[in-house]
């Protein structure tokens, strides 16, 4: 049996020869040889494409996660921040108060406490324009938000005589309306402090330098705030940075009267925000 196969593929052998020339042959299986590389190169291809897409497809859906997890968690801080939960209407309230901040200072607000920091600061600022500063007081009270906080600067003509840390009557009425304003909005804390030109203070003079004189300020602002103008103590800051915080040289009368001042940090309190925009 094997003989007559082995006979019969012999005799196709021969028979396939003298049908088909040898160099039609080796053509041919040239051809043959070359179309069975180039099916397993497009194979080999085909394969790893399927890897790279696999791979493209499995960050795809890493990033659609990731992007997911930020939304979440984005909603997650809307609804509850620090333990006090908004509503719709708290977050719709808190959306309508961004309207009125300045575009350039929202699109620096990077964090949901950077929002509502601003939002504070635009209101209060917005307040203490209308109220705080009496005629004739323009040129010696500035008003200013610093990455949301806001800062009151006075300067020393309005609060002491030189050299003095005593209150001086006349100021106060600007530290009553202060106070009102501070009084009105629970949401902030205020640090007092207290600025002095780089004269040096008078040998045997009850001031010691001019540390002691710029904390005796602010503590001397403090103490009439929260003494005869109700504010809470809790919320006051006292402060001194004696002559090295100066706006200008201290080389003319000029400078050193702009220089010695007294300056109001305004700082929100964001729990105590949220605390009233939920109650609301």
């Amino acid at each position: 049996m094997k003989k007559s196969i082995a006979l019969a593929l012999f005799s196709g052998a021969i028979l396939f020869t003298s049908c088909v020339s040898k160099k039609k042959y080796v053509e041919l299986e040239g051809q043959y040889n070359d179309t069975r590389s180039s099916l397993a190169k497009t194979q080999l291809e085909k394969e790893e494409a399927e890897t790279k897409l696999a791979k493209i497809e499995d960050r795809v859906a890493s990033y659609n996660q990731k992007i997911q997890s930020l939304t979440d968690s984005n909603n997650d801080r809307l609804q509850q921040f620090e333990g006090v939960v908004l509503s719709q209407n708290d977050k719709d309230k808190m959306k309508a108060a961004l309207a009125n901040v300045d575009p350039a200072e929202l699109a620096a607000a990077t964090t949901l406490k950077d929002s509502m920091n601003l939002i504070i600061s635009h209101n209060l600022k917005k307040n203490l324009d209308s109220s705080l500063i009496a005629e004739g007081e323009e040129d010696d009270i500035q008003i200013n938000i610093d990455e949301t906080v806001v800062m009151i600067t006075i300067s020393d003509k309005l609060l002491f005589n030189s050299g003095s840390y005593k209150v001086n009557p006349k100021a106060n009425p600007l530290l009553e309306r202060l106070a009102n304003v501070i009084n009105s909005e629970p949401a902030l804390e205020v640090m007092v402090e207290g600025h002095t030109d780089a004269q040096t203070v008078k040998s045997g003079s009850y001031i010691k330098d001019n540390w002691d004189l710029s904390v005796e300020r602010s503590t001397a602002v403090i103490r009439t705030l929260q003494e005869k103008y109700g504010v809470a103590p809790e919320k006051l800051i006292a402060a001194g940075r004696s002559s090295f915080h100066p706006l200008t040289e201290n080389d003319s009368k000029e400078g050193r009267a702009t220089n010695r001042r007294t300056r109001i940090v305004i700082l929100p309190n964001l729990d105590k925000f949220l605390a009233l925009l939920s109650a609301n």
